[in-house]
């Protein structure tokens, strides 16, 4: 036996003191260990105790790396087992953490037990002493996943090196993740995380937690985004046609619902919407057909005959034929032979005196009738004649009747001709019939030469509002052109009709006085362009008092290069309208390039158009001119695409494109009721020989392009704006444009007979895009002393609407003058009344947007980062209201940029920063929940500049920031 170093006669001693107490009991019996030393480790410099039991035992001790443990290391505890009368020993030892450090053995620090009894020795397992520690830095650590639905995730965790190894576990959103409370979730596999099928609850921060008996270690957290691609729903069933009689659209539409795309998913591809179109039956009303033969005479002395409501069939809703189908007659002319007897019927002496009675009472009814129908027709022309309407349109009553109001009152305009001097307009008066009575007796009027002489070349200059200065540079040519006879859908020629009239009207009787066409294409008349040099800073290109613009965004153009940049309208007729003749000019077509520039990003083009958008009745196009000089079709405005973005406004479309060239927009009338919007101007001046008064009528589409060669044609003129131009909605219902003058003071003014009333043809105004349509009255004073003129000029579209221009002037011989526009460097000159020339044609740097840059570039950091919610910039798309076809703004590299030079192009005139900052304030309260983009918004929001406190800045400042 190997003793303790502390001596063997201890160890006798203590075994012969043992066997006279228990020998007995003990016979045969080795040390058995009740309890071994277990594993351990020292946290930090705490010691460590190992304990160690057995019975029977003489004597225990530890030893510990191949050397006995000293006994005065040890400590002993005895007690008898209470059933069997042995005892049992137990010795523990303390290890402190120098002793395991000091310790350099090929193992690591290890002790046992060893027990004595009478028959020999026992020793206990090893066990190990190690000191703990866990290392901060993860071998791996989670990162950070998009999964589509049903996908599965997988984040990888290495915890750091560690005594003990550590373990891991998994929190999701600081809540600790268990796979025995979720099958879905397997955290067992080399510490990873498996989710096999992912949901929409899976989505959340994930952090690795390593921890032993010394710390507790947490990963970086990873954001595991679980996302939706989007996917249609159904069609609706087709919606009923939108006109209850003729060719009309319907339209059947689905929804990105099936699933909604979320947290960044794709958006569906395709169209939303659906448009057909169709044809509602119109309504036939009943009609009688033949009576049928008479019935033989019957007993009873009648005979009858009946007739059928099938000529024809009351079909769709129509009404029933009015009247009997049965008709009864006596057969024997008041004799009735019956059973061989003769009756005759003999009417009562009483009878025959109430027959005559009723006889005269009505032919003195019809008498006095006639005389009030003729008293009544001689007060209406009397009436007639006061408001110097001296012709009769047949045609015109064709047309229909029509009510209007003159208005009692009317505010005087101070940038008016002598608007001061106010008409007698105390009482309100109401007509109620058509406004052109043309003479059936009067042989057709040829016009004036005046009407048709060459119109001058000029450069205008419009003061504010619409004062026009006169002044002629040049003399140009103006052809009368019949325009293409171009008809919305279902609206058909009329073959054979006078007068340009369309189906529905006869032929007029009235030879009107022929509108001019004023052609654009004037000799020598320089194309409308602008050009401007732009860097990577980008800026604004604007074709002055043409409502064209083109938005360059910061950035689209690379560092340290600069390009050309030119922007034209075309002046020619039109070639991007399709050939099978129902299409129409929307707006001016617009050019700009140079042809091969690439930017980095969209740029936002503005173009003005006429189109009433209020309603679905249009089918419109953007075109694009290829290299070949024909069109192609972009997009339709209502439909998506990724290619090109538009936003139709009321007046101005504004369009992201990536590709120069040339663009407009056209449309397709899908029914009557589509409209399009025109401008209506009076202008006039003094003839040559100071009696005469001339007074031009203008009918040209709502473009502020439109308007200008309208203003330029009047400058050559000589004329000057009578009344403040006004709009009318030109339906495409096939039935043409009147013009008439009212209200001539008939003692003061005369005006030829026969030219009161003059008309344009339907295709005339419905493809006038390209030449503005006008119409003149010649008016002569009977005495110079006469200098005060006011009447009235109705523009109305037969069986439409109408619209009223009053004119109240002073005639007075004007001498021209000539007047700079004063245009500050921020006008864009793209409002619809421009009035001045304005030479500022571009702007670059930071005060051609309302945002400024800075602000501009934290907004898009904050909107284009991913969060648990997916992509914030939709929530900006939708609070800015643009929200369609968000599936152009998800392919582009920052959609938050493109969003925001949307609404740059959108708000160029009016420049509000406050709807800007209202809506960044909506999204914070939005997301409230998550404290730090909130939080950011709220600082964005609080720094845009308010429309009030920048008007107190610096000049300098005020440029920067351009709001």
């Amino acid at each position: 036996l190997s003793y303790p170093p502390f001596g063997t006669a201890f160890v006798l001693a203590s075994i012969m003191l043992w066997s006279r107490d228990g020998l007995s009991a003990m016979s045969g019996t080795l040390p058995h260990f009740l309890q071994e030393p277990d594993d351990a480790y020292i946290v930090k410099s705490n010691p460590i105790k190992l304990r160690c039991r057995a019975r029977p035992a003489l004597q225990i001790f530890f030893k510990c790396n191949g050397e006995w443990v000293h006994q005065n290391q040890h400590t002993s505890l005895e007690h008898t087992e209470l059933g069997t009368g042995l005892k049992i020993r137990e010795v523990m030892i303390n290890v402190s953490r120098q002793q395991v450090e000091d310790f350099h053995g090929p193992e690591d620090y290890w002790c046992l037990c060893v027990a004595w009894s009478h028959l020999g020795t026992s020793k206990s397992r090893k066990a190990t002493v190690r000191i703990a520690y866990l290392r901060k830095n993860f071998e791996q650590e989670p990162q950070g996943m998009e999964v589509p639905i049903n996908g599965m995730i997988v984040l990888h965790c290495r915890p750091p090196e560690g005594v003990p190894a550590a373990e891991v576990e998994w929190l999701k959103n600081e809540e600790l993740v268990s796979s025995l409370e979720d099958i879905n979730i397997d955290t067992r596999a080399d510490h990873n995380l498996i989710i096999n099928e992912a949901r929409l609850s899976d989505s959340g921060n994930y952090t690795c937690l390593a921890s032993n008996i010394v710390a507790r270690r947490r990963s970086a957290t990873a954001t595991v985004i679980v996302f939706v691609n989007g996917g249609w729903s159904s069609w609706t069933d087709w919606s009923e046609c939108n006109v209850r009689c003729g060719r009309g659209i319907q339209k059947r539409t689905r929804t990105c619902t099936n699933p909604a795309p979320l947290n960044g998913g794709a958006f569906c591809e395709g169209m939303s919407v659906q448009k057909s179109t169709c044809t509602s039956p119109c309504p036939v009303d009943g009609g009688w057909a033949e009576w049928t033969m008479w019935s033989v005479c019957s007993s009873e002395c009648e005979r009858q005959r009946t007739r059928e409501c099938t000529d024809p069939e009351p079909k769709h809703g129509g009404r029933l034929c009015d009247g009997a189908a049965l008709d009864t007659d006596n057969c024997t002319g008041d004799l009735c032979i019956q059973e061989t007897e003769i009756f005759c019927f003999n009417p009562p002496p009483d009878m025959e005196s109430s027959n005559d009675v009723a006889l005269y009472s009505g032919l003195a009814a019809g008498l006095v009738t006639v005389v009030v129908l003729v008293i009544a027709v001689t007060l209406y022309r009397r009436n007639q004649s006061e408001y110097g309407v001296d012709v009769i349109d047949s045609s015109a009553l064709t047309g229909g009747f029509q009510s209007f109001s003159f208005k009692s009152a009317r505010q005087g305009n101070p940038l008016l001709m002598n608007s001061s001097m106010q008409p007698d307009l105390t009482v309100s008066r109401t007509y109620t019939g058509p406004i052109c009575f043309p003479d059936s007796m009067e042989k057709e009027l040829i016009p004036e030469p005046a009407l048709f002489d060459p119109l001058p070349d000029l450069k205008v200059k419009v003061h504010s509002s619409f004062m026009v200065s006169l002044g002629v540079s040049e003399r140009a040519e103006y052809h009368a052109k019949a325009p293409s006879q171009t008809f919305p859908r279902g609206v058909v020629q009329e073959i054979g009709g006078g007068g340009g009239t369309l189906r529905g009207r006869g032929k007029s009787q009235l030879a009107p006085v022929q509108p001019v066409l004023v052609s654009s294409m004037m000799t020598g008349k320089r194309p409308l362009r602008t050009s401007g040099v732009f860097g990577h800073g980008g800026g604004r290109l604007v074709v002055p008092n043409a409502g064209v613009s083109l938005l360059v965004p910061h950035g689209a153009i690379e560092e340290d290069t600069t390009w050309e940049l030119y922007m034209s309208i075309t002046q020619q007729d039109s070639s991007a309208l399709s050939d099978e003749g129902q299409e129409i000019l929307l707006s001016p077509e617009v050019t700009y390039g140079p042809p091969g520039l690439t930017f980095s990003c969209p740029v936002a083009l503005t173009v003005a158009h006429c189109a009433d958008v209020s309603s679905e009745d249009w089918n419109i196009k953007l075109k694009r001119q290829t290299q070949d000089n024909s069109w192609e079709e972009v997009m339709t405005v209502e439909e998506e695409s990724t290619s090109c973005y538009c936003l139709l406004d009321t007046q101005c479309c504004h369009l992201l494109v990536e590709r120069p060239g040339c663009y407009a927009l056209v449309g397709e009338a899908l029914t009557q009721a589509a409209g399009k919007r025109l401008r209506l101007a009076a202008f006039g001046n003094m003839e040559p020989n100071f009696l005469n008064y001339s007074i031009r009528v203008y009918c040209v589409d709502d473009t502020p392009h439109a308007f200008q060669e309208v203003v330029s044609v009047e400058r050559g003129r000589g004329g000057r704006l009578l009344e403040e131009p006004k709009t009318l909605l030109f339906r495409a219902n096939s039935f043409s444009l009147q013009v008439s003058i009212q209200d001539i003071p008939q003692f003061l003014w005369s005006i030829k007979p026969f030219t009161t009333c003059q008309e344009f043809s339907f295709s005339q105004v419905w493809c006038s895009s390209q030449s503005p349509l006008q119409c003149a009255f010649s008016l002569e004073r009977y005495s110079p002393a006469a200098n005060q003129l006011s009447c009235k000029i109705s523009v109305r579209q037969v069986k439409g609407h109408e619209q009223i221009l009053q004119v109240y002037t002073t005639i007075a011989e004007v001498r021209p003058t000539h007047r700079t526009p004063n245009c500050s460097p921020g006008a864009t000159a793209l409002t619809a009344h421009c009035s001045g020339y304005c030479t500022i044609t571009s702007q670059t740097g930071s005060r051609a947007f309302k945002i400024p840059l800075s602000i501009h570039q934290r907004i898009c950091a904050t909107f284009d980062t991913a969060n648990a919610k997916g992509k914030d910039w939709q929530l900006l798309a939708q609070k800015l209201h643009i929200d369609r076809n968000l599936g152009y703004f998800a392919r582009q590299t920052s959609p938050s940029a493109v969003i925001l030079s949307l609404w740059e192009a959108q708000h160029q005139e009016r420049g509000d920063l406050d709807t800007l900052a209202s809506a960044l304030e909506e999204i914070g309260k939005v997301q409230s929940k998550h404290s730090t983009s909130a939080d950011t918004l709220d600082r964005i929001s609080k720094t845009i500049p308010s429309s009030d406190s920048t008007m107190n800045r610096s000049s300098e400042e005020l440029d920067a920031n351009h709001t």
